[in-house]
């Protein structure tokens, strides 16, 4: 498995000023080859190749008067940048052809060098190297101050150094590790995601929400108050920005810092874990927007993922359709909707359930139940007959040519029940035409 360290690095004012020519140099390199294939797409010409595009916007480019500083920063740090533009490339079009799973992925853009983060890439081929002292020697930039907070497992394969919008330098080694198991447990959980608890689990604990942005919210507004009223350009208002940007990035840390925690205890203590799949882009465009974004719940299932698959425990995912708050996870029994402020309800069948648990106890038996199947199918809640306000068809519409089963009723264009009217149907013929009103040019009813 490969991993990703990172660490905080503390350049000196002179290798800052190097690591803005790299930064800089790549930028450009990037914006360069995005330029030539676009213009080359206009005039209808061929597609230039990776080989052929480094060559003109590298190679020979240092040969102008343009761009013969590129020659100032390591090479593989321009190289990487045309790697990152395939790459970009290659995602696009398997997107478009349907090849790539999850939303669609726009084009390449250009970079700006007003762009809050800026990134370098360093590989193999350019030699770094961690030195006996513990800096960081980079080709043409030097040896950097790194503060380890914990060892590497093994040899980096590359590097990548970054500048985040609070003006903050960090070094983020890639490595490979082989997976830790660890001993095997009894417990197996499923997590119900939340808003007032961020999670609760199948046991009946409930995690309260730490809300990390509301609890910074009085300092942030006054911070971006204190913003707008500095004049554009100015020096000030620099500043101004990078303050915002350090008290967004406490934010940032303290809530990662904190799911870190939580998800390794999960991992620990559960042999196997569960959760539903959220659709976390769809909650962000509702009016919970500020508080979806808050929790995390994305960043949190994905370092369940990983960690489970690090240390040999089981991981799924429960389908976002099935209806795991509104099923009684004693009797199966489906109830209908209800709203955010119901926090508890009773079933039929005489069970009091915790709208919360109760779900997580549902998530844990989906989970199971997936798990379980050799053919790796989902399974999916049975048939719910829609209530008569939600029923696409009307009770004198013109049956259909399937039974509930989905058995066809017609075979080879033969009525298997015989001439006439089909049994349960109160009209065999063709659909008659209703006229709408209101609606432009509806004739007479046919």
């Amino acid at each position: 498995m490969q991993l990703r360290y990172n660490y905080r690095v503390y350049p000196t004012s002179g290798q800052q000023i190097e690591l803005a020519k790299a930064f800089g140099c790549a930028r450009v390199v990037f914006n360069d080859g995005l330029r030539l294939r676009q213009q080359a797409r206009e005039a209808g010409e061929e597609w230039i190749s990776d080989g052929d595009l480094s060559k003109r916007v590298i190679t020979l480019a240092k040969d102008t008067p343009d761009r013969v500083w590129l020659g100032e920063v390591s090479s593989v740090v321009l190289q990487q940048a045309l790697a990152d533009l395939n790459v970009a490339y290659r995602n696009f079009f398997a997107s478009v052809a349907g090849k790539r799973r999850g939303r669609k992925v726009a084009p390449p853009m250009y970079r700006s060098r007003e762009d809050n983060r800026q990134a370098i890439r360093f590989t193999k081929n350019s030699r770094f190297k961690v030195l006996g002292n513990g800096r960081l020697r980079l080709p043409k930039i030097g040896d950097v101050e790194v503060r380890w907070s914990r060892c590497l497992p093994s040899e980096a394969s590359s590097v990548t150094v970054i500048r985040d919008a609070a003006g903050r330098y960090f070094a983020s080694f890639v490595v490979r590790t082989t997976d830790a198991p660890l001993p095997e447990v009894e417990p197996e959980v499923g997590i119900d995601l939340g808003l007032t608890h961020f999670a609760v689990l199948s046991d009946g604990t409930k995690v309260a929400a730490p809300k990390f942005l509301r609890r910074a919210a009085r300092k942030l507004k006054r911070l971006q108050h204190a913003l707008s009223r500095k004049r554009k350009g100015s020096n000030r208002r620099k500043k101004a920005v990078t303050k915002v940007a350090r008290a967004h990035a406490r934010v940032a840390d303290s809530r990662r810092d904190w799911q870190h925690k939580l998800s390794t205890k999960v991992v620990r203590e559960n042999q196997a874990i569960y959760v539903e799949d959220l659709c976390v882009a769809g909650l962000g465009r509702t009016r919970l927007a500020k508080s979806v974004h808050d929790a995390g719940w994305a960043s949190f299932t994905g370092m369940l993922e990983y960690k489970a698959a690090r240390y040999g425990r089981t991981f799924g995912r429960v389908d976002r359709f099935f209806p795991s708050t509104r099923m009684c996870s004693d009797c199966g029994r489906i109830s209908e909707k209800m709203a955010l402020n119901v926090r508890g309800w009773d079933c039929p069948c005489g069970a009091a359930h915790d709208r919360d648990v109760n779900a997580a106890l549902n998530v844990l038996a989906a989970g199971q139940a997936d798990n379980g199947n050799d053919r790796g199918a989902q399974v999916r809640p049975g048939l719910v007959p829609a209530p008569r306000g939600e029923a696409v068809t009307h009770p004198d519409a013109a049956c259909s040519t399937r039974s509930v089963e989905g058995i066809l009723v017609l075979q080879g264009g033969e009525d298997v029940n015989g001439p006439g009217r089909v049994p349960g149907c109160r009209w065999s013929g063709p659909p008659r035409r209703r006229r709408r009103p209101g609606r432009r040019g509806s004739g007479p009813p046919g």
